[in-house]
């Protein structure tokens, strides 16, 4: 299979491109998605090619243009939302965890929401404490929404294209930071990525890493770091958390005896929380050691470049969470 290869935005602009090409049900809609090509640059190019009927710059009200979202998804369109800062999700909580996520459920199944809504997340460019967070954990607590985290271009083209063909609701997160800076090989060949299937990145003996968005990035570094002591890290990717592949983590962890869990949304009743019950209910008899969890700090994510980088799991930090696994190991 040829490939070529594409930062991380250029891979979302590529999934979007095929299918507003596939289904002229598709249309983008956002705050600069048209003419400018976006804040990121995910759709430059689409306005010129589609016209400003299927890429639409919307105003500067995420609950006005969702709550359209909605709407023409109901009536068979499949809108592609974008909120521009994730943070701003906060202001549509209702459009998507009350109406979206519901509707196919209180119709008995007579009315489907295909709607995908692309928003940001993480920190590292020092945005400030309202443009820095993560807020995937919130919609994968909620029946009737299935949420995305793609960590490379090849997986963010292949499950955004999955989500456009999807006739329920799907809030996919893109972490701001990956946009430009992560590159990877993306094939030429149409391809799809389902939803609800881990990738096992890297295979291993002696401790089982799990990490989503940008934060495999760092697990894989701190991965090959400890192979250089003689430590062997699986690392895992659950690419989707609503549907979450509970047997691949399960099937690691049993294997390995021990589970480090890395996230950039806060720690508190978040994502590392949510995996480590999962492991604790289901691999409990093959744990040699607590499992380890380690999310951003819980405290709204600094301006300073300093302190903000002092909030977000790094490979140091990680490094150090299987040395305590390790060093707890039952004799």
């Amino acid at each position: 299979m040829s490939t070529r290869e594409l930062t991380f935005a250029q891979a979302i602009r590529e999934a979007l491109d095929e299918e507003l090409s596939r289904d002229p049900n598709i249309f983008v809609m956002g705050e600069d998605v048209g003419a400018w090509g976006g804040v990121f640059r995910t759709t430059e190019g689409l306005y010129e090619k589609y016209g400003p009927d299927r890429i639409i710059d919307t105003p500067l009200s995420e609950e006005g243009f969702i709550g359209l979202a909605v709407g023409a998804a109901i009536t068979g369109m499949h809108p592609v939302a974008e909120i521009m800062f994730g943070d701003f999700i906060t202001l549509v909580m209702d459009q998507l965890v009350n109406q979206a996520a519901k509707m196919r459920y209180m119709t008995g199944g007579q009315m489907q929401v295909p709607l995908t809504v692309r928003a940001t997340m993480g920190g590292g460019r020092s945005s400030g404490a309202q443009h820095s967070q993560s807020w995937h954990a919130w919609f994968a607590h909620v029946p009737g929404l299935k949420v995305v985290v793609p960590s490379t271009p090849y997986y963010a083209k292949g499950l955004l294209k999955t989500a456009l063909r999807e006739p329920n609701p799907v809030i996919f997160f893109e972490d701001k930071v990956m946009y430009a800076k992560v590159k990877g090989p993306v094939p030429d060949e149409e391809y799809t990525i389902p939803f609800g299937k881990a990738d096992v990145k890297r295979t291993g003996s002696d401790v089982t890493l799990i990490a989503l968005s940008r934060m495999i990035h760092p697990t894989l570094a701190a991965a090959e770091m400890l192979e250089k002591e003689g430590i062997q890290a699986e690392v895992i990717d659950p690419r989707t958390l609503t549907p979450l592949d509970d047997e691949t983590i399960l099937n690691s962890v049993r294997k390995t005896g021990g589970a480090v869990v890395v996230d950039e949304g806060y720690q508190r009743f978040g994502v590392t929380a949510e995996i480590a019950a999962l492991i604790a209910h289901g691999a409990f008899d093959y744990l040699d050691a607590p499992i380890e969890r380690l999310g951003a700090m819980d405290v709204p994510i600094p301006f300073s470049p300093v302190l903000e980088f002092a909030t977000i799991p790094d490979e140091e930090k990680i490094i150090a969470a299987v040395h305590r696994v390790l060093a707890g190991r039952r004799p």
